[in-house]
């Protein structure tokens, strides 16, 4: 675990809300189709129209959060979808409780 990484990518306020939102995401975005949101995970396209920016700087902030192993990216035809790393948010939380 890169904690140094994890703990920068989590250092912007756009980063921790697509966190939130991830972690329910049928409470916070639409259907998409035959997608199952906890499954597969949110369409990038509906994770940058929920934080009402550019495209460039919503990937920007979905690649950071994914480089840190925070997001799991899965590919569909031409759409990519993200959804969260249980795991690794689970091991953060006992490092806290353990380590510091």
């Amino acid at each position: 675990m890169d904690t140094l990484n994890i703990f920068k990518s989590l250092s912007n306020e756009a980063r921790l809300q697509i966190l939130e939102w991830l972690k329910e995401p049928h409470k916070h975005f639409e259907p998409q189709g035959d997608i199952d949101l906890e499954e597969t995970g949110v369409c990038v396209s509906q994770i940058t129209e929920k934080l009402n920016m550019t495209q460039s700087t919503a990937s920007q902030y979905l690649s950071t959060l994914q480089k840190a192993g925070l997001l799991h990216a899965k590919r569909i035809g031409k759409w990519t979808y993200y959804k969260r790393n249980e795991e690794l948010i689970k091991k953060i939380g006992s490092y806290f409780i353990e380590e510091l």
